[in-house]
Parts: C-alpha cells; structure tokens; sequence
C-alpha cells in the first residue's frame, strides 16, 4: 500500500482463485432476499467486471435462470461484461451537451483513444462510455472521468486530458477548459 491507501502491488490470480472468493460471497448471500444486485457489485469487483463464467455461477448460486442474472447485467451501466480500464470516460450525450457539441467531444475521445463506446483500450488504461446527464447542463459539454465532471469541454482539448491521466496528474476537480 502507498500513503493513499492505494494498493500498488501487482497481483496476477487465476480464474479459479477468483470463482472460490466469489463462491464465499455466495454462501454469504444465498439465502437473502434481493441478494443479485449486492451479488453483482461484489462479483464484479472481485473479477474487475463480471465474466460469462461469473454470471454462471451467480446464476447457480442464487438458483436464478441465466437470462435474469444477464439482463440485470445488460440493463445497468455499471455493471460491464467486459474488461474495464483504468480510468472510465463517460461523455455526457443528454440535450444540452449533445446540442453544445458533445457528439463532437465523444468523436474526439474515440478518435484519440482508437475505441468505441463501450470498448478498453489495449493497455487497458481507458473505457470509453456515455451517459445520459451529470446534471450540470449549464455547463456543457460535459465529460466525467473517475467521477471527476469536466465542464465545457472541447475537442481540441481532449489529447491533453487523456495525456494527463497517462502521467497520473488528473486535471484539477472541476477545471473547465476556459479556466485553463
């Protein structure tokens, strides 16, 4: 651990290792009602995101149809089936930023990062997402990254955000691109 509470260890465990710690989740919660949810979340950081042989055992665990455990799955954004990255960029697509350039932002940050919405980065750095609203509307467009909103931002400036998070210096909580 680092002076932030961080854990800086590498630590490579296998499938199985994580499928025993997730099955000790399960014996905890079989019985519970409404335990899926709880389920997931803990599965998911167990795994990082949650692994077709995840929801099989969630599934087997819980005595849920496979079709459920994934449609809980599908149907929540949080919840990712696939690698997430270091760092999730969501880019804000509601009215205001979409009519204030948003698409334009998300174009950048696809561009720059060679992803799609929903797709890691090979060094699995960045997870590219969209959101509906970060209810800062007056401020848009808008992106979130880690939960860090950036205002007004603007395509031009997206090399330079992303630069940042490769050199662990996240821009400052809240900067705007007319602050800098």
């Amino acid at each position: 651990m680092n002076e932030t509470g961080t854990c800086t260890c590498v630590e490579e465990v296998d499938e199985g290792e994580l499928l025993r710690r997730l099955d000790e989740v399960l014996h905890d919660y079989r019985d519970k009602p409404g335990a899926l949810i709880p389920v997931l979340q803990i599965g998911q950081s167990i795994f990082g995101y949650l692994p077709e042989s995840a929801l099989k055992r969630i599934s087997l665990g819980l005595s849920k149809s496979y079709s459920e455990v994934a449609g809980v799955v599908g149907f929540y954004s949080f919840f990712s089936t696939v690698p997430r990255g270091k760092h999730v960029v969501r880019v804000c697509l509601g009215t205001a930023c979409y009519v204030r350039g948003g698409k334009r932002v998300l174009d950048a940050f696809k561009q720059k990062l060679k992803v799609d919405v929903g797709e890691t980065t090979p060094d699995r750095m960045f997870s590219l997402e969209v959101a509906r609203c970060f209810g800062a509307c007056g401020l848009a467009p808008t992106v979130s990254i880690d939960g860090e909103v950036y205002k007004r931002v603007r395509p031009m400036r997206i090399g330079e955000i992303i630069a940042r998070y490769y050199q662990e210096e996240p821009v400052a909580k809240g900067e705007s691109d007319d602050e800098r």
